[in-house]
């Protein structure tokens, strides 16, 4: 498919043919749900922890006698039925992450891609680079191209004017070719590509 592509001045400099095999295969929600479960699962500390009752500092005497008094009959104060006592089954110290093949993980990138080109929310742009680090300048520039929430992707290295500008503005990330990923496609409204990062994404995907 042939996109137009523009500055951030918001004019038009040419086009680019994307590869279908890329960025038109059929929109999978289930690829896209895997993956971003994957990631997310990934991120998890996994450091949620309560106490056994082997952790809980507490005596070990019986509460009171085990006949003769009309109640149930009680071990332990470190019991989970009394207040400040363990926690039978809770949750303990571990991993959240989980595999996902590489073959699935390729098909989701591609399923986000063209899932962004399908609802025409993919915009390619010339180049990502701006004059001045000044966050300013390229507020404006975003706010003329209609982008209030974003991620740009540029090649494999970023100028770092325009990753500066673009670090305090709301909504706007800015990762490498190599960075992308089905999580923060889909969590942006508008996917911006630079030239350099189609070309560096056609040649990983195909």
């Amino acid at each position: 498919m042939k996109v137009q592509v523009k500055n951030l001045a918001n004019e038009a400099v040419g086009e680019i043919e994307l590869d279908d095999a890329v960025f038109g295969v059929d929109v999978r929600q289930d690829l896209i749900f895997r993956a971003v479960n994957w990631q997310l699962a990934k991120r998890r500390s996994g450091n949620h922890k309560t106490k056994g009752i082997s952790e809980i500092a507490g005596t070990t005497k019986k509460p009171y006698a085990q006949k003769g008094t009309g109640r149930a009959r009680q071990g332990s104060l470190r019991s989970p039925q009394f207040r400040g006592g363990a926690r039978i089954f809770g949750p303990v110290v571990r991993s959240h992450e989980h595999d996902l093949t590489k073959k699935v993980r390729k098909l989701a990138l591609k399923t986000a891609l063209s899932a962004k080109a399908a609802a025409g929310e993919l915009v390619v742009i010339d180049v990502a680079e701006t004059a001045t680090h000044k966050t300013k300048d390229l507020a404006v520039s975003l706010k003329a191209l209609g982008f209030t929430s974003l991620l740009v992707i540029d090649g494999a290295v970023l100028n770092e004017n325009f990753v500066r500008a673009a670090r305090n503005i709301p909504l706007v990330d800015v990762l490498p070719s190599q960075g992308a990923n089905v999580y923060d496609i889909i969590r942006r409204n508008t996917l911006v590509l630079t030239k350099s990062a189609v070309t560096d994404l056609e040649a990983r995907l195909k």
